[in-house]
């Protein structure tokens, strides 16, 4: 169905004007050309076209509108024609003429002229005027099923900015948008002016600058606020582009495939609630096939084991991700016995790389069996697990004290997203058949079979081979068969959701000696499933998935082998397998279920035919239009080409034919093996033949052709004006939905893609309004998602459709209906401010969109086209058949069907990795078109136009249907192209000089040239016009002035001897002046554009030039814009680049500041002696002075020089500046040692200060805002989003400024301020008042406990405890942060959700900075409570005193800062050749040293008043008061505090490192201080050392292994620039303490006190200050600040000092007008430790920090004293009085009574070896046992770290003891004691002594919830309370898993330091002194046959009491009744006689 509108011209025009219009129908619109200067009529005579889904209804309205063109305003509407198109509806055909109407609604005498015609498909309306279809043979219904549905019906709206057809149909032209360059993708910039961007001649684009005041137009006729713009809408001006070309792919190799470094760290810190009874548990990690274990602990369920694992891989990445990261818990391992398997936990490494930061910390594995699915959890392992790639840092997270992580639950190690709560499930693989495999055997021993039995076998045994989380099934063997059928389910048996991504499933040829792999598949889990609520588990098919692997023809040994294993990307097509994919989720509880993981093979029953989809007839046409670029190699011999889809059309080794009668069967049915199906298909392609091909064979490689030279490195083919063709029918089932949705997606995405480049492009050059291109960006987004549901949701009852389809359908369209809103929210969110956030949020909509659209089953397999040289396969290409699939929807084509298209083959395999790859081995220009047979008629439609086909020569009477063999053009035009190259730059280094002599090779079509060759730089500037004569370009001239051929340019380096090496290669349009074309603005001359150069997948530079291809018309070149002749007498012949085209410059000054050269390397094994530096910019340049003597002083003398040249105005145009080091050797050589490029000068560039700016904090600066003239260092950073005060802003110039830094009484400590900054972990804390805390804390005391004096003794503080505090504060801050996030995105959810329900987000509750505050502080309360459970603890930090603080970084300071270039910048030299592999990427090796140094430059003239500045010294131009540079003598003191996470470096898993400090020629080791077997050392060390600057610059901090025998080995080293520190306006000297005083832990350290320091940086500012005034203020400049005044000394006396005001000044010294920067404060940094041998991947980190003192000022004091803490050493007294409830375990042989002798043991834990036990209470009948036993624990501990610290032998072979530190845990057990078997276990508890439930009072009151809710309880620690008595509940689990109260303990425990202990000693058990007395026990407790007479007694009276008792009452009582009852008769008698 169509609308088609013939627009024919337009009458009655008034004045002289360029015309354009535009048509509209249901929101597409379509502009016609611009007519030039037409008078009173405008002939358009334009046909546009709508395909369309639903029928016109009659009240839908096509509007046209008639526009005055302008180039700078908007187009003025003339008038409008709109018409209702009842009439059309009803006739399908009508031509209108009448009148416009203009703005008011009143008929203007314009009058329009169009032609309308309707189609529908039923022919209801009017005929069909052109066949749309070839006739359809076997369709009985005499239609086809019609299947697409296209434009939005007529009711809907479709705004239409973004849809647009963009190919043309039977030659009538259609039309695309514009506003975007040609090739957006491949330019690095595209330098847009107001000449650009008309590369065709369409209505002007216009400028960003001009966007300014049209959209103040617009706002102001349509009321539209400028925030609302969007670029699609400005800049919607369209252009009339054939499109009959698609992009290249830029990017050459293929990327995976290659192996690249990974380490994978494994921490384990320990195991809990181990299920099993005393057991030694060892944890074994298990990666691939690599194993490690951890030591044995013995006896325990919940062992520590604190143990560090590093494995190292150099593996490709996909099979990294794919190796199964194995955890086990082993039971009682040891040398002889491998143990018992507890459970296990897996997943795949790569769903560690996917988490956020590629780890997982302090999370709990949990383990089950893999033998027992029933079993439930068996365990947890609490480890930490990182992957590090190449070149990833991993942030880890702060180590602070443990405590948040034991609430296990909330801390599972999982992925985001997946439930806790993991359930059992079935994963069924169902294997059915597979076809088309290729040989496998040589066929040599297959024709001696023949011989002699006469049978011919096919040539390979398959079977399947499915791998799963570690398991792997195989189908069975079928024996000889190109065709197997299995039918048979490989089901495994995993936890769902599974943590393992991929199925990988491979067919694999059986063979006696090894089996190889056929070809494999990955089925990735997330594609065929979706957990979202409405989501599916995973399946997928029956459907046939393609294999792709090496060549077809069979070898022994096979060079592209890993292919067929799936690594690499295929070159060829091996098979295709029948298979599905099923889940089910298990009930465990039901009793038939098989409880293994085994896997099981079953088999299934066989599926129909039909199941997969209607087997259809598909034609694949391909036509050759230029062949050219083919490898000199192989330019010898004749070249074909051969395409082939599955084995169709592959003549050499493609289809093994089995035998005769399956062939023809083969040919017509596609390999179909059922007979009926067969039958059908036959009759079917009969009728075909008669119909319509008579036998249309397949012609599928094109004829061999001898190729012609181009030059000295290429060859082309002549084909000239004749095209060879191919076409191949084959038979597919059809699923062209899948791919249609795909491309449907693909396409959207592509849009997408294009546009965010162009929004990074404008943010890049800085032009206005990048805004607006996004939501252009978005607004086409939500267009096309609303396409996208359109046209996915169509009659789906198609055959073969599988349950994924369906569900992945309806997900699809979820996804995309959500994503359109969401662009549509995040629209009207873009501002101005907002565009970088905004532009990640669409980046991931980007990333979502390719993931959906990414088809996990397969349907048409990809189209391979292969070169042939003398019948071997050369190169290949490999083109994924979805993008060349036909549609009758326009958005349904594929991108690259029925366009032409550069391709570019490649050699196979690992051929073609590294060099070989990125050599092109030939470039097609290639057409292809894929469809249905019966849609073929379109089939040449995208061809350029201007041929006639030439048929096969054929008997049979010649049918038009026929596709034609070849195709003879017979339009041809000439041109001339000019190739204006100007200049490249950063490009690849390809000599060993460091430097390359490169020159540049354009192709265009089979003509090539060179530019000069320029020598030894990196950054040519060529200026060289390249002139192409008579090009000679076939098809017809309109089509070719759109849709020009690419031209390559491909950059050499040029070598003295042997051939120019490649350095990279690049892509362009040019722009085409056809003859009848004026040339002139807008689109002439072209501009300049930088290109970006690709090498391989890396880039390699950038390339500044223009082209234009001009045509030569009748009067031959004479007429063409004539060209200068050479003008530069000296370059001979070369033509420079045209006036108009090359930059216009202007005078620029660029002054060089020089400092020294540091750290140079020797020049062929000479010393650099004499160097020199030479700098050059534009063939201008100036010398430094000379270094004397480069070892004595490495300074220069002359420290600023300068020196003019002429630049581009354009900043972007600006030429490197280039850095070169020579050494003046003797006799006037001279040597190259280095060279720098410094690719932008942009930051470089000053600009002047600007006067009318009312705020003064606005000074002269440099572009990245240093301060150059005054002494400043860069301006205070931006507040960060997280900030919580909003960043102050000071617009008062004149008056005074007053901080004050009283801190406010009414924030609570909690609101501590805090300032971030987005990149820093930095806090500035200003105190604040505790009189809240301290009545919290006296509420906080109410649950019964004893109030106690908290506040720790000011002695008791070191510097440990400001460490501990800062790294608390840091772990908050993050917290915050994360919660801030979470709160920002929570919001963003609310506003979306909002918006789905039409509420306004303005409507929503602000939270602004209030709601974030508040959720910060939820955070934070939080995490107190989860960290010290309630209690005494909890309040911990409120408690806790006010330490005074430093600030740790986690990161290095440099980072932080800079690198600390605020004035002098360090430039590395570089010499050698550039690494290729992306691994050599580090360019580190190349380093030869390092130029520091700085430029500053300027337009001249420069204003006046900067001169005139007072003290302006103009020998340093702008480079004012910069230090001098003579030598000077500093004290550096390196703090050394401690490492994390070491790199292992010996066998067992552990380390023994010390530190080593060099500093020039000075080396300090710490060798005999190494710490044994630690990976987290704290060193706690100072070293001074004394250097001299220059000389001695770079420290080097290194931690190396200590080995008893042979060389230590290097962990990990840092380096440091101690001299950018020294010199830099941060004052990185010495930090800058957060409070002043003169005595304690927290001493100033400086030798400058505050106000020295205050006085000093005023005087160098040039300051007005300090004045120190009354009342606790100071006056810096127009700044106040305010503070404290009194200070107390060692005796507590408070004197008057101005310290803290100074200091106050001095912590916010960024906020001082021009001169402030912020100034480093006391700090602990952390730097990555990395090993030259594994560049790129950190070996732990290091934390110190360093402090420089000049020789010259006051010396410091000692240094502080950060040594560790050591333990301090305690006992632990614990009594055990008695027991209780114990569970009796023994049966009396003699009575049968249940009975226990009971025992308690008992041990600290890490000391299980000096664990204690009472004596044995024998034969405890109710569970109650009397002790009165004391055990005795020494040992030594950390108050600080809550550890205690064990110093032992790991074994006896060890040399030295090892440290550990362990948490504080007591363990008490309760056992039975048997005399001749092992003692049973009966219960245990464990008691953190830090914080542990109160003891209950009575043993009543114990019970198991003391256990079990722990958290919920008071606790208690053992540190504070000193002494505590209680019972306690033993636990044990029972045999279901729960747990169960087996007894209950009476225990005293008594903590004394070892000095009180040693006061009043006590004795072990019952010993003397202090004796206990002896427990009360009952007599029975000895053994029965001692005394039978007490146990007798003893049962009686207490089994048997109240029995007894009851018995003596009853018969009292019966003998009462009986007396009764036989004294009563005589008694009445007596009563009643009266007796």
């Amino acid at each position: 169905m169509a609308l088609l509108v013939h627009l024919k011209m337009v009458r009655d025009l008034r004045g002289k004007a360029d015309r354009i219009a535009k048509v509209t129908f249901r929101g597409l619109s379509f502009y016609t050309r611009v007519l030039e200067n037409c008078e009173d009529e405008a002939r358009f005579d334009e046909m546009f076209r709508w395909p369309i889904g639903s029928r016109v209804d009659e009240n839908e309205i096509l509007e046209l509108q008639v526009f005055n063109y302008s180039k700078i305003f908007t187009n003025r509407v003339i008038g409008t024609f709109r018409m209702v198109l009842q009439k059309v509806a009803e006739e399908g055909h009508l031509e209108v003429t009448d009148t416009l109407i203009d703005d008011n609604n009143t008929a203007i005498g314009t009058s329009v002229t169009v032609d309308i015609k309707y189609t529908t498909m039923d022919g209801t309306v009017g005929v069909w005027s052109d066949g749309e279809f070839l006739d359809v043979p076997g369709d009985p219904e005499g239609t086809f099923q019609f299947e697409t549905d296209s434009l939005l019906s007529g009711h809907s709206h479709g705004s239409g900015s973004g849809v647009s057809p963009g190919r043309s149909i039977h030659g009538i032209p259609t039309f695309r948008k514009a506003g975007k360059g040609v090739f957006s993708a491949m330019k690095l910039h595209k330098s847009k002016s107001s000449r650009d961007d008309h590369k065709k001649d369409e209505p002007a684009t216009l400028d960003m600058e001009d966007l300014d005041r049209k959209a103040l137009r617009l706002g102001g006729v349509g009321g539209l606020d400028p925030d609302c713009i969007s670029l699609a809408s400005v800049t919607a001006v369209t252009t009339n582009v054939s499109n009959k070309r698609s992009k290249p792919d830029i990017k050459m190799e293929p990327s995976s495939g290659r192996p690249v470094d990974y380490q994978i760290s494994i921490t384990v810190v320990e195991a809990r609630q181990l299920v099993g009874l005393n057991m030694d548990p060892v944890v074994c990690v298990e990666i691939g096939e690599d194993k490690k274990y951890t030591s044995m602990k013995e006896s325990t369920n919940c062992p520590y084991y604190n143990e560090y694992f590093v494995f190292d891989f150099h593996v490709p990445p996909d099979v990294m991700f794919d190796k199964i990261l194995k955890l086990s818990v082993i039971h009682s391992k040891n040398l002889l016995r491998s143990g018992t398997l507890v459970g296990t936990f897996k997943l795949d490494v790569g769903t560690v790389y996917s988490q956020p930061e590629h780890q997982f910390y302090h999370k709990w594995a949990m383990l089950s069996d893999p033998d027992d699915i029933t079993a439930g959890c068996k365990g947890y392992i609490k480890c930490d697990i990182a992957v590090v790639g190449k070149g990833d840092n991993i942030k880890t997270p702060h180590k602070a004290n443990e405590t948040d992580e034991d609430d296990i639950e909330g801390n599972l190690l999982l992925p985001e997203g997946v439930p806790l709560e993991r359930q059992w499930a079935r994963f069924y693989v169902k294997i059915y058949r597979a076809e088309g495999l290729p040989k496998m055997n040589t066929s040599i021993m297959a024709n001696v079979k023949k011989a002699f039995i006469g049978e011919n076998r096919d040539l390979v045994d398959p079977y399947v081979q499915v791998v799963f989380a570690g398991q792997r099934g195989k189908t069975s063997v079928q024996k000889s068969s190109y065709e197997p059928i299995w039918n048979e389910q490989v089901v495994f048996t995993e936890m769902f959701p599974p943590l393992c991504k991929r199925i990988k499933v491979q067919i694999r040829d059986s063979d006696k000696v090894n089996d190889v792999a056929i070809g494999t598949h990955f089925i990735d889990l997330r594609k065929i499933a979706n957990d979202g609520d409405k989501g599916f588990l995973p399946t997928m098919g029956p459907a046939w998935v393609n294999m792709y692997g090496s060549t077809r023809h069979y070898t022994l040994i096979d060079e592209h082998q890993d292919l067929n294993e799936g690594l690499g990307e295929g070159v060829s097509f091996r098979a295709r397998l029948l298979i599905s994919v099923a889940v089910e989720i298990l009930d465990i509880t039901s009793t038939e279920i098989v409880s293994s993981t085994e896997v099981q093979v079953e088999p299934v029953s066989n599926i129909s035919e039909s199941a997969t989809g209607k087997i259809e007839e598909f034609f694949l046409f391909g036509s050759f239009l230029e062949a050219t670029m083919i490898d000199r190699k192989i330019g010898d011999k004749p070249i074909s080409f051969e395409v082939t889809i599955g084995n169709y059309g592959n003549q050499i080794d493609g289809v093994s034919k089995p035998t005769a009668a399956k062939k023809k069967k083969k040919k017509e049915g596609g390999g179909e093996s059922d007979e009926e199906e067969s039958e059908l298909i036959q009759q079917n392609s009969s009728e075909d033949e008669a119909d319509d091909d008579g036998d249309l064979v397949s012609v599928s490689s094109t004829p061999p052709m001898k190729p012609v030279i181009t030059d000295r490195n290429y060859f082309h083919l002549p084909y000239f004006d004749k095209k060879p063709c191919i076409y191949i029918k084959s038979w597919w089932q059809d699923q062209r939905r899948r791919l249609y949705n795909s491309n449907i997606m693909d396409k959207i995405a592509d849009k997408m893609e294009e546009g965010l480049n162009d929004v990074q492009e404008v943010i890049k050059t800085e032009k206005a309004y990048p805004e607006r291109r996004l939501r252009g960006v978005l607004e086409e987004l939500s267009t096309g998602c609303n396409r996208f549901v359109t046209l996915a949701n169509k009659d789906q009852n198609q055959a073969g459709r599988t349950k994924l389809d369906k569900e992945r359908l309806k997900s699809c369209m979820r996804e995309m209906e959500s994503m359109g809103q969401q662009a549509k929210l995040i629209r009207s969110q873009v501002k101005r401010n907002t565009v970088r956030d905004k532009l990640k949020m669409v980046q991931n909509f980007l990333h979502r969109l390719r993931f959906l659209a990414d088809e996990p089953q397969h349907s048409i397999p990809d189209v391979f086209v292969w070169m042939m040289s003398n019948n071997k396969r050369i190169a290949y290409a490999r083109i994924p058949s979805k993008d060349i699939l036909y549609s009758i929807v326009d958005e349904e084509t594929g991108k690259d069907c029925g366009k032409v298209k550069a391709v570019f083959l490649r050699l196979p395999g690992k051929k073609g990795f590294g060099p070989a790859g990125w050599t092109v081995q030939a470039k097609m220009e290639m057409y292809l078109w894929l469809g249905l047979n019966k849609q073929r008629k379109d089939f040449l439609s995208g061809l350029p136009n201007g041929f006639e086909e030439n048929k096969a020569p054929r008997t049979s009477p010649c049918l038009q249907s026929v596709p034609p063999i070849s195709l003879v053009y017979n339009m041809k035009q000439v041109f001339q192209l000019r190739a204006h190259m100007y200049q490249a730059r950063s490009l690849f280094a390809a000599d060993s000089s460091g430097l390359s002599d490169p020159f540049a090779r354009v192709f265009f079509s089979t003509h090539s040239q060179v530019t000069e060759v320029l020598s030894e730089t990196l950054c040519p500037t060529w200026d060289q016009l390249l002139v192409f004569d008579d090009v000679e370009l076939f098809g017809e001239a309109g089509e070719l002035r759109d849709d020009p051929p690419i031209i390559v340019v491909e950059v050499y380096d040029q070598d003295t001897v042997g051939k120019a090496e490649f350095i990279g290669r690049t892509f362009a349009k040019p722009i085409t002046k056809m003859c009848d074309e004026h040339y002139g603005p807008p689109r002439f001359p072209p501009q300049l554009e930088y290109y970006q150069i690709y090498r391989g997948n890396s880039t390699a530079g950038d390339l500044l030039a223009a082209f234009e291809l001009l045509q030569i018309g009748q009067g031959g070149r004479a007429e063409l814009p004539p060209i200068d002749g050479p003008t530069d007498s000296e370059r001979g012949p070369i033509l420079p680049v045209p006036m108009g085209i090359r930059p216009i410059l202007s005078r620029y000054r660029i002054e060089v500041l020089f400092w020294g050269l540091r750290d140079l390397k020797r020049v062929n094994l000479a010393q650099v002696d004499r160097p020199r530096v030479d700098i050059e910019c534009a063939g201008r340049g100036v010398q430094s002075a000379l270094i004397q003597n480069y070892k004595k002083n490495p300074n220069f003398s002359t420290l600023v020089k300068w020196f003019e040249v002429d630049l581009p105005e354009n900043e972007l145009l600006h030429p490197p500046l280039n850095v070169r080091v020579v050494d003046c050797r003797a006799f006037g050589r001279y040597t190259l040692v280095g060279s720098h490029a410094v690719t932008s000068l942009r930051r470089f560039i000053y600009s002047p200060p600007d006067k009318t700016h009312n705020n003064w904090a606005s000074a002269a600066r440099l572009m990245n805002g240093y301060m150059v003239l005054t002494n400043g260092g860069s301006q205070s950073r931006p507040c960060s989003p997280y900030s919580r005060t909003p960043p102050r802003t000071f617009s008062r110039p004149a008056g005074d400024v007053t901080v004050n830094m009283d801190a406010d009484p009414s924030v609570r400590k909690m609101d501590t301020v805090v300032k971030l900054d987005a990149t820093s972990d930095a806090v500035v804390k200003v105190d604040v008042n505790e009189e809240k805390e301290e009545k919290k804390r006296k509420k906080k005391k109410k649950k019964g406990e004893v109030e106690e004096d908290d506040e720790t003794d000011e002695s008791m503080l070191d510097w440990w405890s400001k460490y501990f505090a800062s790294i608390e504060t840091l772990m908050e801050i993050l917290r915050a942060q994360d919660a801030a996030l979470a709160e920002a995105e929570e919001r963003e959810d609310q506003e979306i959700a909002a918006e789905g329900a039409d509420i306004k987000p303005d409507d929503l509750p602000v939270k602004g900075f209030k709601g974030k505050e508040k959720s910060r502080d939820k955070s934070r309360n939080k995490e107190k409570k989860k960290s010290h459970h309630a209690g005494e603890g909890t309040e911990k930090h409120s408690s806790k005193p006010k330490v005074d603080e430093l600030l740790v970084y986690n990161k290095e300071l440099e980072a932080e800062y800079d690198n600390f270039e605020d004035w002098l910048h360090t430039f590395n030299l570089y010499r050698g050749k550039a690494g290729d592999d992306d691994e050599a990427a580090l360019d580190d090796d190349r380093i030869v040293g390092r130029f520091k140094g700085s430029m500053c430059m300027y337009k001249l003239p420069l204003s006046e008043e900067i001169t005139r500045e007072v003290g302006f010294d103009p020998n340093m131009g702008m480079f004012q008061s910069i230090p001098h540079n003579d030598p000077i003598n500093v004290l550096v003191r390196i703090f050394v505090v401690r490492a994390t996470d070491l790199h292992p470096a010996d066998v067992n898993g552990k380390a023994d490192p010390y530190v080593v400090i060099k500093l020039g020629k000075s080396e300090l080791k710490d060798k005999e201080n190494y710490i044994s077997k630690q990976l987290n050392p704290v060193f706690g060390k100072a070293f001074d050392m004394e250097a001299t600057f220059p000389m001695e610059s770079m420290l080097t901090v290194s931690v190396y292994d200590w080995d008893l025998v042979g060389t230590d080995d290097l962990i990990g080293e840092t380096k440091i620039d101690l001299e950018n520190r020294f010199y830099s306006k941060h004052r990185a000297t010495c930090g800058i303490a957060n409070s002043y005083s003169v005595h304690g832990y927290n001493v100033w350290r400086d030798p400058m006190k505050p106000s020295q320091i205050l006085a000093k940086l005023c005087k160098e500012g040039k300051l007005d200050g300090p004045h120190y005034g009354p009342g606790g203020r100071v006056k810096v400049a127009n700044r106040v600040f305010m503070g404290t005044t009194e200070i107390e000394d060692e005796n507590g006396l408070k004197k008057q000092t101005d310290e803290h005001l100074a200091l106050t000044v001095l912590k916010h010294w960024e906020e001082i007008p021009r001169v402030g920067c912020k100034l480093i404060p006391e700090h602990v940094e952390t730097r990555p430790l990395l090993n030259p041998d594994h560049p790129g991947i950190e070996q732990g980190r290091i934390e110190m920090w360093v402090d420089m003192f000049p020789m010259d000022m006051p010396a410091p004091g000692p240094a502080i004293d950060i040594s560790p803490r050591k333990p301090k050493k305690y006992e632990l007294r614990v009594i055990i009085w008695n027991t209780d409830e114990v569970i009796l375990e023994d049966d009396d042989y003699f009575t049968g009574e249940k009975s226990s002798d009971i025992f308690v043991r008992g041990w600290l834990k890490g000391q299980q070896e000096d664990k204690q036990d009472t004596d044995v209470h024998y034969h405890s009948l109710t569970g109650e046992g009397n002790f009165n036993w004391r055990f005795v624990f020494p040992f030594d501990y950390l108050m600080a770290e809550e550890k205690i610290v064990i110093s032992k032998k790991e074994s006896m072979f060890s040399w030295d003891e090892t440290e550990y530190k362990i948490p504080a845990r007591l363990t008490l057990q309760v056992w039975d004691a048997d005399h001749f078997s092992a003692d049973d276990f009966l219960g245990a508890i464990e008691l953190d002594l830090n914080r542990f439930p109160r003891g209950a009072k009575t043993a009543k009151q114990c019970s198991i919830n003391m256990v079990q809710n722990q958290a919920e309880l008071p606790c208690i620690s053992i540190f504070k309370q000193k002494r505590v008595k209680g019972w306690w509940p033993f636990v044990a689990r029972d045999e279901n898993d729960e747990m169960e109260l087996t007894g209950k303990v009476e225990a005293e425990l008594h903590l004394m330091s070892a000095e009180e202990a040693e006061k009043s000693p006590v004795g072990l058990g019952r010993n003397e002194p202090d004796p206990l007395e002896k427990p009360n026990r009952p007599d029975t407790t000895f053994l029965w046959f001692l005394s039978p007479l007490k146990a007798i007694r003893y049962l009686v009276c207490n089994r048997y009491k109240w029995l007894i008792i009851k018995i003596i009452v009853a018969l009292l009582l019966l003998m009462m009744l009986g007396l009764f009852l036989y004294s009563m008769p005589g008694y009445l008698v007596k009563k009643l006689l009266g007796a």
